[in-house]
């Protein structure tokens, strides 16, 4: 009895211990608004395909034994993307950044890819700050709009839409305008 009586006491005091050490730290602060920033930016994308130097690669595909899909890229293909952003669609235009990313087919009985970029920004105003975009893209619409979802550097807490619009394909290359309206602080 004795001895039960004894782990009792040493499981009560370590349950205090337990209570004690597991508060955490916390200070409220008082709201103090900063103003908010609205930027639209304007530049194109360019991907190419194929060839020697590709910027889109397809890394996974999925194991398809159905005959219901019998498309060059079927549901459940991951796309790798690192992608030149220029201030225009010429093949000579200034580099500004680029497009970090995964792409997914995710559309069944479509072409929509549900996409993760990075606009990373190397030159400018906006050097060292990127946006971030995760949003459903179906690729066949000529226009269309994605969510930008964050961002770092002077984007950071960043949200908005871009709009996208295709402006050449070939089979190879694909080069897509983008207009981008950033709010952030």
């Amino acid at each position: 009895m004795r001895g039960t009586l004894t782990l009792t006491w040493i499981l009560m005091v370590c349950l205090c211990q337990v209570a004690v050490q597991s508060q955490y730290y916390s200070e409220s602060l008082p709201y103090d608004p900063r103003p908010v920033k609205v930027t639209n930016l304007h530049f194109f994308l360019h991907e190419t395909l194929r060839g020697k130097n590709p910027t889109v690669v397809m890394v996974a595909q999925a194991n398809n034994t159905s005959n219901d899909n019998y498309s060059s890229v079927p549901f459940g293909t991951l796309y790798a993307i690192d992608d030149p952003l220029k201030i225009g669609p010429g093949d000579n235009s200034e580099v500004i950044g680029n497009a970090l990313g995964l792409g997914i087919l995710a559309g069944k009985n479509s072409t929509t890819v549900v996409m993760y970029l990075d606009f990373g920004f190397t030159t400018g105003k906006f050097k060292g700050s990127s946006i971030s975009i995760f949003s459903r893209n179906p690729l066949i619409e000529t226009e269309r709009e994605l969510s930008v979802v964050g961002g770092r550097g002077e984007f950071r807490m960043a949200e908005g839409y871009a709009r996208l619009k295709n402006y050449f394909f070939d089979g190879t290359t694909v080069i897509i305008e983008y207009n981008v309206t950033v709010i952030h602080y």
